[in-house]
């Protein structure tokens, strides 16, 4: 099973850090090796995700949307449902329990969409532990609501000056407090990217999403889906959807972010436009320029806007276990609003890049067939996005 005892999958991943660091990944890596089959672990996550994040979360059929595009039905993993909002949780619950078996007393966290920042001062507040949050000054602008919540819940939120401002150069910032740091805080990576073990950890934690969908899923006589559909920024709703399903018949789909289009460069297109490179301690793809300086990206969701990808997400494209597209800011906008007036929910605008390729995936299908697309995230964030975004412009 992937990753290998170096932390690889395939060619990527690996531990590209400071030799500082190595001391601090080797002993993640070993505490999370002992407790993560340890029963009392075992227990204790599964008693949070239950009673406090809100787990198993729903599969709901979209029968108004189905309904309206015609073709195959429309299922909604509703991640949105659990505490905070997200999927984030999932994993904060496990990496913060982890943390808190090993002494650690603070916790270390990047964000971009403010999801990640916000489950993990959630998880910080549940069991007692100080709380640091680093955040892109772009992304603090635009999820301001999301910056309020991790202050309320006790967190120092950090905001980033540098670079792009976003999501890239705030886990810049959060690894440089972590090198300093290590001996009593605990780094809380968000995504399924980074130095081994944490693509490893991540996509462990947010498993729980795909073989929940699986019992679900039988418990409607429906042994598999014809395709799963997520968005990918970094990767962990993804790989967490997609994980137990990467021997199956069902079509994987991973969306990345399209923004203003490839040729606009105003994208995060990283697996359709990126190459091989480095980045936050890991080797993937990455949007780099010829001189392999990390390029600016854009998209109308936080969320999405990060140059690079997790490791596991190179090997699936390359293996062509996963395939990968990408949709417009436009297009993502088009399919918020479409789900919010056709199903009453709101998606998160990273979710609904998702969401937006099965709008036009479900027609070519037959009624026959089962789209599950996983809302990863709820929409309240950015409804003021949204609203600056179309300006008047009305959408069926």
């Amino acid at each position: 099973m992937l990753p290998n005892l170096a932390g690889y999958f395939g060619e990527y991943g690996g531990r590209f850090v400071p030799e500082a660091l190595i001391p601090a990944l080797e002993e993640i890596e070993k505490a999370y090796k002992n407790l993560k089959d340890d029963i009392n672990f075992k227990n204790e996550l599964s008693h949070y995700l239950k009673y406090y994040v809100g787990r198993p979360s729903p599969l709901y059929y979209a029968k108004n949307l189905s309904e309206k595009l015609g073709g195959a039905k429309i299922y909604l993993k509703r991640e949105d449902l659990n505490h905070t909002g997200s999927h984030k949780i999932n994993n904060t619950m496990g990496q913060a329990l982890l943390a808190k078996r090993m002494g650690k007393t603070r916790l270390i966290a990047e964000t971009g969409a403010g999801q990640h920042g916000v489950a993990t001062a959630t998880a910080a507040a549940a069991l007692g532990l100080k709380c640091t949050v680093y955040m892109g000054a772009t992304d603090a602008k635009r999820q301001g609501l999301n910056l309020f919540r991790m202050e309320i819940l006790g967190a120092e939120v950090v905001t980033v000056n540098k670079g792009s401002k976003t999501l890239k150069d705030a886990a810049n910032e959060a690894f440089r407090d972590f090198i300093s740091s290590f001996a009593h805080a605990y780094m809380m990576i968000g995504s399924a990217i980074g130095p081994h073990p944490y693509p490893m950890m991540v996509r462990n934690f947010q498993s729980v999403i795909g073989y929940e969908l699986k019992e679900q899923l039988q418990a409607l006589s429906i042994p598999s889906p014809d395709y799963i559909i997520a968005c990918v920024g970094g990767g962990s709703n993804a790989i967490g959807i997609f994980y137990p399903y990467l021997n199956s018949q069902a079509n994987l789909i991973g969306i990345e972010a399209g923004g203003k289009g490839e040729a606009s460069k105003l994208h995060c297109a990283t697996l359709a436009r990126g190459d091989r490179g480095i980045l936050h301690g890991a080797l993937s793809y990455l949007l780099q320029d010829e001189n392999g300086l990390v390029e600016d990206t854009h998209s109308i969701a936080a969320g999405l806007d990060y140059p690079g990808v997790g490791p596991e997400h190179a090997y699936l494209k390359d293996s062509q276990k996963v395939t990968y597209y990408n949709v417009s800011d436009e297009e993502a906008v088009e399919a918020f609003i479409t789900l919010s007036r056709h199903e009453g929910i709101i998606p998160a605008l990273e979710s609904a890049h998702a969401l937006a390729y099965a709008l036009k995936l479900a027609p070519s299908l037959s009624p026959e067939q089962v789209i599950v697309i996983n809302i990863s995230g709820r929409g309240d964030k950015d409804a003021e996005e949204v609203s600056n975004f179309i300006g008047g412009v009305e959408f069926a």
